[in-house]
């Protein structure tokens, strides 16, 4: 990723730097790293499983860890989320303007990199359809977030249109990180699909699993204000709607026909969701479509260690994938 930005200078990649945790707000050098992501660590391991290395992925990876961060930004203003990684996010530190600008900065330097798949060898025909790959899984990102976004305003989703928005806002880019680790890996045509699928299967369990761990922590200690204020509507909160009794339907639905949730609510929220035994349900439900994700795997020629390690990485997705 740091050989992207060799010879790129300017406020705009100052920005962008900041924003990856190399640099503080003056420019100076740090080491606030992002942590690892499933996204761009699918392509090296879809890769290192076909081939017993990574290298050959790295575009691919870095690629689309930049998008991924596009993605970050953009919703940083969208949420008007005044810190990222513990300190202040670029919307924040910038203003919204200029973190719009940095997202769309972000996104089209992840296009590029993924041309860099050309220095590994891949041929170019492959090369111009990773491009395009990348490019229909952002278009299909951004109407996952345009649902999820909408989902706020609407009394009712049903668990079909949550996992629709799933596959569109995380499967779309897990997918095209499978994929492009397939092609790196120089994976034949009629194979890719095995990869992809897999990719999209996973996206959308490790979605449902961080539903869990945004409202109720990563140790899952208790309910956070934060995300039962802004009335998203991950899959725990879903399920309570649609498979909840007719009072704790009614409750909910007054809580969330209110314009504004008060701090007061979320305690009330905490007891209809336990009620409905929604986290024990989407935590199965997530178990559930890692595996059907994996069993796309059968007939893909890997070995059973190879195997082994991507069953690890599924795991690591239901932990949060961070």
């Amino acid at each position: 990723m740091k050989d992207v930005f060799d010879g790129r200078q300017g406020f705009l990649y100052d920005m962008l730097r900041y924003h990856l945790g190399w640099t503080d707000e003056r420019g100076e050098p740090q080491h606030n790293l992002l942590p690892l992501s499933l996204q761009p660590v699918l392509a090296l391991a879809v890769c290192q499983a076909v081939t017993g290395d990574m290298d050959p992925a790295l575009p691919a990876a870095a690629g689309v860890e930049l998008v991924r961060n596009f993605t970050l930004v953009h919703g940083e203003v969208q949420s008007n989320r005044m810190e990222s990684q513990e300190r202040p996010s670029i919307w924040w530190a910038w203003g919204p303007a200029q973190a719009i600008n940095a997202g769309d900065g972000l996104h089209a330097l992840g296009r590029t990199t993924i041309m860099r798949l050309a220095q590994k060898g891949v041929p170019p025909e492959r090369v111009l359809r990773a491009v395009e790959t990348m490019d229909r899984a952002c278009l299909d990102l951004c109407e996952g977030q345009y649902l999820d976004l909408d989902f706020r305003d609407q009394a009712l989703v049903t668990s079909s249109a949550y996992f629709h928005m799933a596959e569109l806002k995380s499967g779309a880019l897990t997918a095209c990180s499978a994929e492009l680790g397939a092609v790196a890996a120089g994976v034949p045509d009629q194979q890719v699909a095995r990869f992809r699928e897999f990719g999209k299967g996973l996206g959308v369990a490790w979605q449902a699993a961080l539903d869990v761990a945004d409202l109720w922590g990563r140790e899952g200690g208790g309910i956070n204000p934060g995300v039962a204020l802004n009335k998203k509507k991950g899959l725990p909160l879903v399920h309570a709607l649609e498979s909840g009794s007719t009072a704790v339907k009614r409750e909910l639905a007054n809580l969330y026909m209110k314009r504004v949730l008060e701090a007061q609510d979320v305690s009330k929220l905490v007891t209809l969701l336990e009620e409905c035994q929604a986290r024990e349900f989407a935590e199965a439900r997530a178990t559930e479509i890692a595996g059907e994700a994996l069993s796309h795997l059968d007939g893909a020629g890997l070995s059973t260690g190879a195997l082994d390690e991507l069953q690890s990485l599924a795991k690591w997705a239901l932990d949060g994938g961070t």
